[in-house]
């Protein structure tokens, strides 16, 4: 289905302007016969601060995402991938024959795009305006696909865009396991069209019996699961495989070893690595900003810095028992057909649980994002 178009008014930056005299000096100078000494180009009561306005055509895409349909002389302009993000408004751009170029955003996408915290995120795909000395002004971002993102403060933060795949990597040992936090990453991913594995890193540190049950109850739902080490080059061969050819983007906490892993897939991406701390037992964050890296074997792989939380965007409380898949054939044994699975009587998932047919974890991770818990 093609994407809706509607005008919009987008605003620009503010006039600048003198500013208006006050009325009681006006008042004082008439009752002191002094109005010659006044300036005639000055406004005795001011209008303030205009704004300007422009109507352009966005396109509307099935979730709500604004595009801007912008005059752009497409012939002086050239398509590009956002590689990574440059201080506050510019980017690295790599255009389709090979060249990176330091990019600048149009005033008028920051401002259509404001409702969002991310004007171009790594992965856009951009028309850009080439202006010499590998510089640029881009002018368009194309409609998105397979994202991956998370809320911030009253905005959405998208972590990199036009993925096909997201490996949550975390790790059996340091730092700490939160089976939380991938049951986070899972409903983001579903939320943003993104397929989805599971990667524990760090399997030469931890008995792998102690997490079989969590892997089995993971591969159990449908998720796969894959054990790896960047120490010995254990799973290596197994996650390149899955990885060759798509665009995939690493996530996870600080520390877990996701940069680790990737210099073992291509060891010539050469990516700057830390350990984890002693004292406070967390990953440092060593990788800044996400940056995408294309692979001899084909495709395109993400490095992205390390999340500690990640709180939901757009999920709300009647929404969550519908990304719990196990939660799903069971509902219906609820008493009330707005039940919450918290407190309830004659519930069915609290049932579930007590006889063992639902992890007692995955219902622990269930109640937390309720209650907008990220621990």
């Amino acid at each position: 289905m093609s994407a809706r178009k509607r005008k919009i008014r987008v605003d620009f930056k503010k006039n600048r302007g003198k500013r208006s005299r006050a009325g009681h000096e006006w008042r004082e100078a008439v009752r002191q016969d002094q109005t010659d000494d006044l300036n005639a180009d000055e406004r005795i009561s001011g209008k303030g601060n205009l704004s300007r306005k422009r109507t352009v055509i966005a396109e509307e895409s099935e979730d709500g995402e604004l595009i801007a349909s912008l005059d752009v002389d497409v012939k002086d302009c050239l398509t590009g991938r956002v590689l990574s993000i440059v201080g506050s408004h510019q980017c690295r751009v790599q255009s389709e024959d090979g060249r990176v170029h330091v990019c600048a955003v149009r005033q008028v996408l920051r401002t259509l795009m404001k409702e969002s915290r991310n004007t171009v995120v790594a992965g856009d795909i951009v028309l850009f305006e080439p202006l010499g000395d590998a510089q640029g002004m881009i002018h368009r971002v194309e409609p998105r696909r397979g994202t991956l993102g998370r809320g911030n403060d009253r905005n959405q933060q998208l972590i990199v865009v036009n993925v096909d795949l997201a490996v949550i990597v975390v790790t059996g040992v340091s730092p700490h396991f939160k089976p939380s936090l991938i049951d986070r990453f899972l409903i983001s991913c579903e939320k943003g069209n993104v397929s989805p594995v599971i990667c524990i890193n760090k399997s030469d540190l931890f008995n792998y019996r102690e997490l079989l049950p969590i892997v089995g109850q993971y591969a159990n739902l449908g998720y796969p699961v894959v054990l790896t080490s960047a120490h010995t080059g254990y799973g290596i061969d197994q996650l390149r495989e899955i990885i060759a050819g798509r665009q995939t983007v690493f996530s996870g906490q600080s520390g877990v070893g996701k940069t680790s892993l990737l210099n073992m897939i291509q060891p010539g991406l050469a990516l700057k690595t830390s350990q984890v701390s002693i004292d406070s037992g967390k990953g440092r964050h060593t990788t800044r900003t996400a940056t995408l890296q294309a692979l001899e074997f084909g495709g395109w792989v993400v490095d992205t810095p390390g999340i500690r939380q990640l709180r939901l965007w757009d999920v709300g409380r009647e929404e969550v028992e519908g990304h719990f898949i196990e939660f799903l054939p069971l509902v219906r044994y609820c008493k009330y057909p707005n039940c919450m699975h918290i407190h309830e009587q004659q519930c069915g998932i609290r049932d579930a649980v007590a006889a063992g047919l639902i992890s007692a974890r995955r219902y622990d991770s269930y109640l937390k994002i309720l209650n907008d818990d990220e621990s």
